[in-house]
């Protein structure tokens, strides 16, 4: 193979849902990844699926094991230093969110993407990504792809496209903002110290618990292991949180009248830090950036992998009608579609973990305004459709191709 029409760098949730969206279409495409299958299907990572992406894999044919296995949630609930507040989030929207981690999710389309034949690349390097013609510059006809498989063979192909869904440490976002471009970053005064615990479930729907000594997270993973999150500071480490300090955290933060957070033996920790990132613009003549190689937001809003899925559902369509009618007005307006909804989440994700979080050194006046602000959004229809709205996720775009 020497041409391919499409060159996909990075086995995530973006570039195999594209990859996917294009075999539909019949368009040709090569997904190259670094990792090893084992590592991309065991990297555990956590994972909320809006209704428009449930909805996107069930009319793609990758729905099967995630509507068996996964928690379909029609409420959440939001603790306000012991109070809990429910939202119906199926009452007022009519939909449901599914909890499916994210590996779960790569799985289902790696799976897929085998069975249908498609060109896929575990433990590749993509050495180079330069543009052809006589100013190697992307707006040329073609790009060249030079990279290494895991036998160390190195091989170059053009492609008429190049993607890059390579993740928030992606190369290439420098080649698109290299000018007029931007790229701009939020950093947070806090993280999560997230464990996985084998215990039973403490309830089925989420609980999102603010105390005055901060946040914590309450989800299910299966009925028997589940998965905690405590608002830390972020240069902790694993090591600097005891079993003892982390229940007397949890029980501290997340108990309320009726719950109490379900115990078990600990077997995984980790530290997350939160950040957001957004890249302006996310294309350059043949080259795009989908995923987190573009943005990336904080885990409170649950908007990670779902932004990724809706990225891609402006830029499969839009490389559908360059490449079948030659008509590239829907690949040239890409950024300008998909950007409004990923400022959207941003701001979801700041506000939710602005309300939710305490900042360090917070003081009496501090906290109460926080608890304040829940409360009137949470005391008023209007405040809990907005909320309810938002977690469920807006309909993906969708184009005729």
């Amino acid at each position: 193979m020497n041409h391919i029409p499409v060159a996909i760098i990075g086995a995530g949730p973006a570039g195999l849902t594209l990859a996917h969206l294009l075999h539909l279409q019949g368009i040709e495409s090569i997904v190259f990844e670094k990792r090893t299958r084992k590592e991309v299907e065991e990297t555990v990572r956590a994972g909320i699926l809006e209704q428009g992406t449930l909805n996107l894999m069930r009319e793609t044919g990758v729905g099967a094991r995630m509507e068996a296995e996964a928690d379909h949630d029609e409420a959440i609930d939001i603790s306000i230093n012991g109070e809990r507040i429910r939202i119906p989030l199926t009452e007022i929207t009519g939909h449901k969110v599914a909890i499916y981690p994210q590996h779960e999710y790569l799985k289902d389309f790696i799976a897929k993407r085998l069975e249908d034949g498609g060109e896929l690349l575990f433990s590749t390097t993509v050495d180079a990504v330069e543009g052809t013609g006589g100013t190697g510059g992307f707006d040329n006809d073609k790009v060249k792809v030079v990279y290494t498989e895991a036998d160390g063979s190195s091989t170059t192909i053009s492609a008429d496209y190049v993607i890059a869904a390579d993740g928030s440490s992606s190369p290439y976002r420098k080649i698109i903002t290299e000018g007029s471009g931007v790229r701009v970053r939020h950093e947070y005064p806090y993280a999560w110290f997230g464990i996985l615990v084998e215990a039973a479930k403490t309830q089925k729907e989420l609980i999102y618990a603010t105390h005055p000594e901060g946040f914590a997270l309450i989800s299910t993973r299966t009925d028997t292991v589940q998965r905690y999150y405590l608002q830390c500071d972020p240069n902790d480490t694993p090591d600097m949180w005891s079993d003892d300090r982390i229940w007397e955290q949890l029980h501290l933060r997340a108990d309320s009248p009726g719950i109490t957070v379900s115990e078990g033996k600990i077997f995984d920790k980790a530290v997350l830090r939160f950040r957001s990132a957004v890249t302006e613009p996310m294309q350059k003549g043949r080259l795009f950036l989908a995923g987190d190689a573009a943005h990336t937001v904080p885990p409170t809003g649950a908007k990670g992998l779902n932004l990724a899925v809706a990225d891609v559902s402006v830029l499969a369509p839009g490389l559908v009608r360059a490449l079948k009618k030659k008509d590239s007005a829907l690949l040239d307006d890409y950024t300008k579609l998909a950007l409004p909804r990923v400022w959207k989440a941003q701001h979801f994700s700041y506000w939710m973990s602005s309300m939710l979080h305490a900042v360090p050194d917070e003081d009496y006046f501090a906290t109460q305004r926080r608890f304040a602000e829940l409360h009137s959004v949470l005391g008023s229809e209007a405040g809990q459709r907005y909320i309810a709205e938002q977690y469920v996720g807006r309909d993906l775009p969708r184009f005729e191709v």
